[in-house]
């Protein structure tokens, strides 16, 4: 009984599982085919560009993740730490690839469940499906809400803005690999007045530059 029982503490750190009874809990612990891995440091579990047909449960350890730029010149890397699951929406939908490409940073521990299974889920457990399809609609909503905010007045708002929008979690460490020039042309400004945002950011200890390399150690300390 202690596996069950330490797999359904494990289950609950995740919104999925939020709400579940313990009648039914217990019930997916026991009835679902659900896949236990342990990785070293250094393991890369999802490519971007790879069919998303499982659901990757982070329980323990920290992984980051990479997204590259569209034309590949630039790159966002985040470090994410358990519980996390990564990119649930690409189970489903037009594009059933993952966006970013995941590797370990230290020895983790993962739960995963195949597609099958979690169409089983979907079917069979009714807050599972409640909270999948919350999952899905507040990210819609999230979305739908960006175009009718306030645009960003001062070049610090607009770089703030930009770290933002291209990470996929609002807080902890963030590395982008951009040049300034790159920077500046997707902002529609002048390198030399990035140069001057960044390096204010920089003496007021928000980020740390370095060539073609941007470090915010704490994204949501921006906003501050």
């Amino acid at each position: 009984m202690s596996a069950p029982l330490h797999l359904y503490d494990k289950l609950l750190q995740f919104t999925l599982f939020q709400g579940m009874s313990h009648a039914d809990l217990m019930e997916v612990v026991t009835h679902t085919k659900i896949g236990f891995h342990k990785f070293p440091k250094g393991k890369c579990i999802a490519s971007a560009g790879e069919p998303c047909n499982q659901l990757i449960f982070l329980i323990n350890g920290s992984i980051e993740a990479i997204h590259k730029a569209d034309n590949n010149n630039y790159h966002v890397v985040e470090r994410l730490q358990a519980p996390y699951l990564p990119e649930p929406e690409r189970l489903f939908g037009i594009h059933q690839q993952f966006a970013n490409t995941y590797t370990t940073l230290t020895d983790v521990n993962l739960i995963t469940i195949d597609k099958q299974e979690v169409l089983l889920l979907l079917e069979t457990q009714l807050v599972f499906r409640l909270n999948m399809l919350n999952m899905m609609a507040t990210e819609t909503h999230r979305l739908m809400y960006h175009p009718w905010r306030p645009c960003p007045k001062s070049l610090r708002e607009r770089l703030t803005h930009f770290f933002f929008a291209h990470c996929q979690y609002p807080a902890g460490s963030k590395t982008f690999y951009i040049l300034m020039r790159q920077l500046a042309d997707l902002l529609n400004d002048s390198r030399l007045d990035i140069s001057d945002a960044l390096n204010a950011m920089q003496s007021d200890g928000l980020l740390t530059l370095h060539r073609g390399r941007i470090e915010i150690p704490m994204l949501e300390r921006l906003l501050m």
